[in-house]
């Protein structure tokens, strides 16, 4: 199973780029995950949409190709950071790569309630006509790890209870990307 995973920050040492790192090495039997680099994306431009650079192109045919996504985003502002943002509105337009593809969001804070409200907003982008994810549905699902400082080691989300709570939602994520394929 192939997924492309989205990181909403570019900090080297990201906490949400850790986790991404640590769902990739964790499933690695169950599904290879590919970070996209959105960092390097021009700002989404309307005049460009129609004959995007060669970079736009990549990684629209990089999220093209995957069984389907994970997005891992920060809360800044209450919200999602302008990179993610910039990202989607890529894939919103002319070719719309995203629409009915299973995604999964995810997020880390170093505060009490995770990413709660970036990922509610994140949900309500994601239903936007342009895009129209498949999201998996947020019972049981909300992946929020707070306190990151304390549940992350050497660039590893090595705290076990958010880590066998993370296998459940891997397992449900995995059935849900499976039912799309029918």
């Amino acid at each position: 199973m192939k997924i492309v995973a989205l990181v909403g920050s570019i900090r080297d040492e990201s906490y949400n780029l850790a986790l991404m790192k640590t769902l990739q090495k964790r499933y690695r039997e169950k599904m290879e995950i590919t970070i996209a680099n959105i960092k390097e994306l021009p700002f989404y431009n309307e005049d460009m949409e129609n004959n995007p650079n060669e970079m736009v192109q990549q990684f629209k045919k990089e999220i093209a190709e995957a069984d389907g996504i994970i997005i891992a985003t920060p809360e800044y502002n209450w919200s999602i950071p302008g990179v993610l943002k910039n990202a989607l509105d890529w894939l919103s337009r002319v070719d719309k790569v995203l629409q009915k593809k299973p995604a999964m969001i995810v997020g880390v804070s170093t505060g009490q309630v995770g990413t709660l409200r970036a990922q509610l907003h994140l949900r309500q982008i994601l239903a936007s006509p342009g895009l129209s994810a498949r999201v998996l549905p947020p019972a049981g699902n909300e992946v929020l790890v707070n306190h990151a400082g304390a549940k992350f080691e050497n660039g590893m989300l090595t705290d076990e209870s958010t880590l066998s709570f993370i296998d459940g939602v891997i397992e449900r994520f995995i059935t849900w990307v499976n039912i799309g394929k029918k």
